[in-house]
């Protein structure tokens, strides 16, 4: 299994959350829609450390840098890089680079890029997404059918940050889908409830919840994945802890900058 799958993955892993309704966006929902999106702009910028144990292994950034017109749609262009440190490279040395743009209305992508070197091994994907005709058209040509506004695992972090997700109650669970690399992926999240989590860049009161893992899909059943959102208007991730074959990654939030709300979740010493 490729690095990211432990380690950028988990952190955009909450894949298309369904709005109101809990369940998948309907078959019957029409091309046109509007999510309100009152939790991320274009300036916002997260930094995390990957942490395996008591190492700093590497650095992942999440970042929305400006608008992109694809196939006439304004989007959001989304970026996100994971680096492994300098005194990692000896060890595993990684260079990677996800990109979605991300319809500014409907919240669903029109194109992903996904551009991984780690080690010896390396991969250059992209899907583009024709949200009228249902399909999914990869780099060699080879067009899939789709459900109406799927995501890529970009696309869908965001979406979610749209929901409420106080609405949710603890072991509840909210169906989700993902398309890649040919194929749609089911993927459930389950709430499990607040707690606080403190890293380098503040102590705040976040929302847990744990990607379902299915084997044979995007993911392997190799170990739990638990996502700390804070609790407010931004659902910014903090913390990202997923086990794996030995021991377990911690990825933690280190600075924010450009955010669109307050950090009311945000506790602050007295």
């Amino acid at each position: 299994m490729i690095f990211l799958n432990y380690i950028l993955i988990p952190l955009v892993s909450l894949l298309s959350f369904s709005r109101g309704s809990k369940k998948a966006d309907s078959a019957h929902a029409t091309v046109s829609r509007s999510i309100p999106n009152a939790a991320f702009d274009v300036g916002e910028r997260l930094v995390f450390d990957i942490n395996y144990g008591f190492v700093t292994a590497g650095q992942a950034v999440m970042v929305i840098p400006g608008y992109k017109y694809v196939a006439g749609k304004k989007s959001y262009e989304i970026n996100t890089y994971a680096v492994s440190t300098e005194a990692f490279d000896n060890v595993f040395k990684v260079r990677d680079k996800y990109s979605s743009f991300v319809d500014v209305d409907g919240i669903f992508p029109h194109r992903f890029e996904q551009h991984v070197h780690e080690g010896h091994y390396s991969k250059d994907y992209e899907a583009f997404f024709d949200q009228d005709e249902l399909t999914a058209e990869i780099g060699d040509g080879t067009k899939y059918k789709i459900p109406q506004f799927v995501h890529d695992i970009l696309s869908a972090f965001y979406y979610v940050r749209t929901l409420d997700l106080t609405q949710y109650h603890k072991g509840e669970k909210i169906n989700l889908q993902n398309f890649y690399d040919g194929k749609t992926h089911p993927l459930d999240i389950m709430i499990l409830g607040r707690q606080q989590v403190e890293t380098d860049a503040g102590k705040f009161d976040c929302i847990v919840v744990e990607p379902l893992v299915v084997e044979g899909g995007l993911f392997k059943n190799e170990g739990s994945i638990r996502i700390w959102l804070t609790n407010d208007a931004n659902k910014m991730p903090v913390k990202v802890s997923t086990k794996v074959v030995v021991g377990a990654i911690d990825i933690l939030l280190t600075k924010y900058s450009g955010l669109r709300n307050p950090t009311t979740a945000k506790i602050e010493d007295k």
